[in-house]
Parts: structure tokens; C-alpha cells; sequence
């Protein structure tokens, strides 16, 4: 028999209903925050953005002109992050959940190694890109091509700091999305004679798009404001040019937000360009957000 809520304790409603008061106000003090930092960067930054500001290169150490760079080069440094980084992630949340024995030593490990990474400071990322990507794997190459274009900071090598930053969100989150794939379809497809590779590739990686396409944007948001892990692998105070190729430098709207803030020649002149910029790289998120949830509720719904 249930009791209804009427008859509860006094104490005991008291205590749910002081709960829910609390949860409540802390749901509408996160958003007030939220809503009163956008309001405060469109009131200060909207009438900066314009479409010379969005096109034009930046003039006079960058205290004048506009962001396209660094808008092209963060654009061109999420895709590819997430071109290395998603098929990584979702490979290894696939070996974890259809193929690895969930007591071995080896997957305990892949998964504690995982867990650590998740909460190493995003700026130890950027020296282990300068050491292993840059020093190692850079250098390296061009010993064996005879070439001297991966030896130094580039598009590619900041791509694949923030890809290996971003891969504990989508490990994560696509694991959690295969598990949610009901054991007896697994069943069912085996049991039809298919072989576990198309089971794994026919009925659970489709079942499991949309919580893949989930980590897709959970890695896009993480890794589109990243700053500290890309200060030493590729980005650049200020360029006259967009990337032409993932060897070259780059800017970055996070990091020329920095430069503005920190080493302009005249912060208080750059004031207005900030809040521009800021605006301008919390659309270009909100944007790039957007566009895998749309994809994905298209996906959902087919």
C-alpha cells in the first residue's frame, strides 16, 4: 500500500519541500548567472560585431580591424580536433563495452588511465603535446621525409593536444551510449547468424549514434575555448593569413582574447574588441553545438 503525500509526517514534508526550494533556487541562480553574462557581453560587445569586424584581418598589434584569423582558425582547429579525436574515443569505448572482459587487468587499466586524464590540468596537455607531438613525432618525421614542416607548432599538432584532452569526455559519453543498447538485440543478431563484428557495426553502433553524436558536441564544447593546452603547440600572436595547410600556424579566438586582455598595448582601447570577440566565440560554439544536435535529432528521428 502507498502513502500518500498528504499523509506524511510534518518533518518529513518540511523536508522535501525545503529541498526542492533549495534545488530550485540553485537551478535559477545558474541560469541568472548565465543569462546575466550573455546580457553583459552582448550589451558591451553586440555593437562591435559587425560584418567588417568578422572579415577583416587585425591592424595596429591588434588593437585594430577584425577576428577572421582567429575565427577561421578556431573553426579549422574543432573540426579537426574532432576528425582525430571522435573515431579515437569511439573506438575505445567500443573495445571497452562489446570486447573486453569487464574485470581484466587491461581494461581496468584503459579505464583508470581514462579517469586520470579527465582531471589533468588542460595546460600539462600542451607541454606533453610540445613533448610527444612536436619533439617526438615531429621531428621525426621530418628526419624520415627529409622535410622540415612538422617540427614546430602547427594546426595539426594543437588538433591532436586538444583531441587527446577531449577524449575522456567521448570515451565517456559513447560508452555510456552503447550500454543503453539493449542486451537483447545483441542477442537477437547473434542468434541470426551474424557475426559480432555486424552486430557490433548493423545494430548497436546505429542504435547508439545520437549518444555518439553526444560526445561529439561535449568534445566540441570542451575543446573550443581551450586556451592553455594550444599556448605552446601552434597558435600565434597575430597573422596576416589563414592556415592553407595543418602545418602552418594559426590563431585562435581564445587566445587572441588573451593577447587583447593581457599584452595589448592599450587594454582599455581593446575593451569593446574583447567583448566583441567573446561574443563572437560563444556564438561560434553555440553554433558548432547546434549544428551536431541538429544532426543528431535528424538521426533520432530516421
Amino acid at each position: 500500500m502507498q502513502t500518500s503525500s498528504s499523509s506524511m509526517p510534518l518533518p518529513k514534508r518540511l523536508i522535501g519541500f525545503f529541498a526542492v526550494m533549495i534545488a530550485l533556487t540553485a537551478a535559477v541562480a545558474v541560469l541568472g548567472v548565465i543569462l546575466g553574462m550573455v546580457g553583459s557581453f552582448v550589451s558591451n560587445g553586440g555593437g562591435g560585431v559587425t560584418w567588417t569586424f568578422l572579415t577583416e584581418f587585425p591592424r595596429n598589434n591588434n588593437t585594430e580591424g577584425g577576428i577572421w584569423p582567429a575565427l577561421a582558425g578556431t573553426t579549422l582547429l574543432v573540426l579537426l580536433m574532432t576528425i582525430l579525436g571522435v573515431p579515437v574515443g569511439t573506438a575505445t569505448a567500443i573495445y571497452l563495452t562489446e570486447f573486453a572482459k569487464q574485470d581484466s587487468w587491461f581494461a581496468r587499466s584503459v579505464r583508470f588511465a581514462v579517469n586520470t586524464l579527465a582531471g589533468v590540468p588542460s595546460i600539462v596537455f600542451g607541454l606533453f603535446g610540445v613533448g610527444f607531438f612536436i619533439q617526438f613525432m615531429g621531428n621525426g618525421l621530418d628526419s624520415w621525409l627529409g622535410t622540415s614542416s612538422f617540427g614546430d607548432g602547427s594546426l595539426l599538432w594543437s588538433a591532436a593536444t586538444l583531441a587527446v584532452l577531449t577524449l575522456p569526455v567521448v570515451i565517456v559519453a559513447v560508452e555510456e551510449a552503447l550500454r543503453a543498447v539493449p542486451r537483447d538485440l545483441r542477442e537477437a543478431s547473434l542468434a541470426l547468424g551474424a557475426t559480432r563484428w555486424q552486430t557490433i557495426t548493423k545494430v548497436v553502433i546505429p542504435n547508439a549514434v545520437t549518444g555518439i553524436l553526444t560526445g561529439s558536441i561535449l568534445a566540441v564544447g570542451r575543446g573550443a575555448g581551450e586556451v592553455a593546452a594550444i599556448l605552446f603547440v601552434g597558435v600565434t600572436y597575430s597573422s596576416e593569413s589563414i592556415p592553407t595547410a595543418v602545418t602552418e600556424k594559426f590563431m585562435h579566438l581564445g587566445y587572441h582574447l588573451f593577447v587583447l586582455s593581457t599584452q595589448s598595448p592599450d587594454v582599455d582601447l581593446t575593451l569593446p574588441l574583447q567583448y566583441a570577440t567573446t561574443l563572437v566565440l560563444l556564438g561560434l560554439t553555440f553554433l558548432l553545438n547546434l549544428t551536431a544536435i541538429l544532426i543528431r535529432s535528424r538521426l533520432r528521428k530516421r
